[in-house]
């Protein structure tokens, strides 16, 4: 946490807002043809907003893990802090721009947090696995996300966020590479039963597989690309194949890890074949 804290510079989204566009929204509903965004671009920042605010069921899992006391306490506390900014700063900004229906964006946030979300861990350890590979991956999509965008605002945006989720990634595959360090033959299998089973937790949001569809094949987020920003460095980071003095059971599960990645590939080039896909 201190490394964390020392490294991270907290930045400001009023700095970054154009609020010299906004209008009023009564004097002049909105229309999409106010939108100055691509289609898949609003799909893509809409969504990572969506995820974005269900932040209390997120803050309310990893208190659930690993309690409401100490280091860890604090911990979820200063990781909840700064993931607070990131859907205020979306949301301000895709108002003032108009590059969202204001009304569908509400409705879809009542849906969303409503429905809530919870990730099914067995132990902490299954929680350290999965926000580490959450954090990657969500850096990955919103740096995409803002590079999709053909405007300053949204790359800065998009960037400084990204930014954010990688110190987090940092501190959670650090602990993740501790426990590894104290028992790989614990952690191992908990590690494969993650990533083989990993779903983003926006999976809740009303239309989820279209919009999810959609940013695939604009190149913000797919499987190519969790294959070969999340899935491999990971593996690589963790030195999951130079792991030894393992239990029978655990060498087991580190060839398993070992082969996900070309399974996953595979399951890309079958998306690819059915709808195409572009990088970013």
């Amino acid at each position: 946490m201190d490394e964390h804290v020392e490294r991270r510079t907290h930045w400001y989204a009023h700095e970054i807002v154009p609020w010299e566009q906004g209008r009023n929204f009564r004097d002049e509903p909105w229309d999409e043809s106010q939108a100055t965004l691509s289609p898949e671009t609003r799909t893509a920042l809409v969504l990572n907003l969506l995820t974005e605010d269900n932040l209390p069921y997120y803050h309310a899992t990893i208190e659930k893990h690993l309690g409401d006391h100490g280091a860890l306490r604090r911990w979820n506390g200063i990781w909840t802090a700064e993931e607070g900014q990131h859907a205020i700063a979306l949301r301000s900004y895709l108002l003032v721009s108009r590059n969202c229906d204001p009304v569908e964006l509400e409705d879809d946030r009542l849906a969303t947090m409503a429905g809530g979300y919870e990730f099914d861990a067995d132990d902490p350890i299954d929680l350290f696995v999965y926000t580490s590979a959450q954090e990657l991956a969500t850096r990955v999509s919103h740096r995409n996300a803002g590079k999709l965008a053909d405007d300053e605002v949204a790359y800065e945006l998009m960037s400084r966020i990204a930014a954010d989720e990688n110190h987090h990634f940092l501190f959670y595959r650090g602990v993740l590479s501790a426990m590894l360090d104290e028992d790989p033959s614990i952690v191992l299998p908990r590690i494969y039963s993650v990533l083989s089973n990993f779903k983003m937790p926006g999976v809740g949001i009303p239309n989820f597989l279209r919009r999810a569809v959609s940013i695939a094949k604009a190149g913000v987020y797919n499987l190519r690309i969790h294959h070969d920003r999340v899935l491999r460095p990971l593996i690589r980071d963790w030195n999951i194949e130079g792991l030894t003095g393992l239990t029978t059971t655990a060498q087991e599960f580190q060839e398993k890890l070992l082969g996900l990645p070309a399974q996953v590939l595979a399951k890309a080039a079958a998306f690819e074949r059915r709808y195409g896909a572009v990088g970013v």
